[in-house]
């Protein structure tokens, strides 16, 4: 499948903004089952900008603007050609967990942070999870699940910042309160996980050259001998809809725009996202 998307973001402040420091990951990755076509970042007003890979693998683009503004706009466009193979089946031992190999090389994918830290009810359910399964990808599989039929997708339910604790107690969040689920229950058994931040076509079967609203999606990877990605929102693996942006520990290391003002006292977020399939 060939997406086309465009993804406008950016500020409204309540005065002039004298200066802006900012870092945007709207850039798709390409891999053996994504290829990123065509890619071009607008940012507007004009700004000075720097362009590296961060320690995670994702693309960053860096920029200030030091001119007095009201408004600030960054609109990512890409075409990206997705073809992804099924789910592989789990590769792992349970003693496998423990090797250097997993263990030290994907450290930073076992802590957990206040951000997917589970409450002690949870963790007791995903242990009895691992306790009932073969290998780390079948619990894995089995977490997942637990989280999608535990938590009902509610917009608004939760804020940008809220804990994954907090969707499980309330039984409600976004699929970034999904991911972060999953992955302080992956990471209770054991299991390296990171958070993938993309976009998702929202028709099961998109109509050539209809260009349809979407937005931001997330979901979960885990370690078992290669990364493999679950969408928990949609209880599917993830397939030729997604388009993969970046990756880190949690939704901090992934945010499509962050960065820092001076001058105006506060700002009015606005995203908007278009989807267009090509072929």
């Amino acid at each position: 499948m060939q997406l086309r998307i465009t993804h406008t973001t950016g500020y409204e402040y309540d005065g002039k903004a004298i200066t802006s420091y900012n870092e945007a990951r709207l850039t798709p990755q390409t891999s053996p089952e994504q290829i990123v076509v065509h890619t071009r970042l607008d940012i507007t007003p004009t700004p000075w900008t720097h362009t590296y890979r961060d320690y995670f693998g994702s693309q960053v683009t860096a920029f200030e603007v030091l001119d007095p503004h009201d408004a600030l706009t960054v609109q990512a466009h890409a075409t990206v050609h997705t073809n992804r193979s099924p789910l592989p089946p789990p590769a792992l031992a349970w003693a496998d967990l423990a090797t250097p190999e997993v263990a030290d090389v994907h450290t930073e994918y076992l802590v957990l942070s206040e951000a997917v830290a589970p409450t002690d009810d949870f963790a007791a359910e995903v242990r009895a999870i691992g306790t009932d399964a073969a290998t780390p990808g079948e619990a894995a599989i089995g977490v997942c699940a637990l989280v999608h039929a535990e938590v009902d997708y509610l917009p608004g339910s939760t804020e940008v910042g809220s804990r994954a604790a907090v969707a499980w107690e309330q039984r409600a969040g976004v699929c970034q309160d999904m991911t972060h689920l999953a992955i302080g229950g992956l990471r209770t058994l054991g299991i390296p996980a990171r958070y993938v931040s993309g976009y998702l076509h929202p028709r099961a079967d998109p109509e050539i050259g209809a260009t349809v609203q979407g937005e931001s999606h997330a979901w979960v990877e885990w370690w078992d001998d290669g990364w493999h990605a679950f969408d928990l929102t949609n209880d599917q693996p993830i397939g030729d809809r997604h388009v993969v942006i970046a990756a880190g520990r949690d939704y901090g290391d992934v945010r499509p725009l962050s960065g820092i003002f001076a001058g105006a006292r506060t700002s009015r977020m606005f995203v908007e996202v278009e989807v267009t399939r090509l072929a």
